[in-house]
């Protein structure tokens, strides 16, 4: 089999993937925008609160204070971003590239659910909000906790596949 036959469209297969993040992001947002008014705040543990509050920024309420064309440059670099991991999914080998496949399909799933959201409102609802004590953590939401694990999952293919092609040199 040739190396044209082996590539192709074989990691587009992980694409439903991609409209479960969606769905599952948006329809927990729309939840918890029916249910919560903004900082309303229900204590789950000890250490977590499901608290409704909205970002204009990006992870961390990076540029939160801009004058409001961070909402475009964000949805730009989304959209840019989805586009380049459509190309890395094509090119994906039909054979192995699972965890790669996987990884690419949660960031695009959650970049696009953070996008709809800039588009729809304007902000981003964030709702996981951790803390210790008085030390509370940026709150996030299902979109960036994709983000999140396939940033993961990339980072430990690319380490198991370097520890593969250095034990087989």
């Amino acid at each position: 089999m040739s190396q044209a036959e082996r590539m192709g469209n074989a990691g587009l297969r992980w694409l439903w993937l991609v409209a479960v993040v969606i769905v599952l992001d948006q329809v927990t947002k729309a939840v918890i925008v029916a249910t919560f008014d903004l900082y309303d705040v229900v204590e789950v543990l000890p250490v977590f609160n499901l608290t409704r509050l909205h970002n204009t920024g990006a992870a961390f309420s990076l540029l939160a204070t801009a004058s409001g064309w961070q909402r475009w440059f964000f949805v730009g670099v989304a959209l840019g971003v989805s586009a380049l991991i459509i190309h890395w999914l094509r090119s994906l080998p039909r054979e192995g590239g699972a965890r790669s496949g996987c990884a690419l399909a949660l960031v695009m799933g959650g970049a696009l659910g953070n996008v709809i959201d800039r588009l729809y409102h304007g902000y981003v609802v964030d709702f996981l909000h951790f803390h210790w004590g008085k030390a509370y953590f940026p709150a996030f939401n299902v979109a960036d906790s994709c983000i999140t694990v396939g940033a993961g999952l990339l980072i430990l293919d690319a380490i198991l596949e370097g520890r593969s092609k250095r034990e087989g040199s």
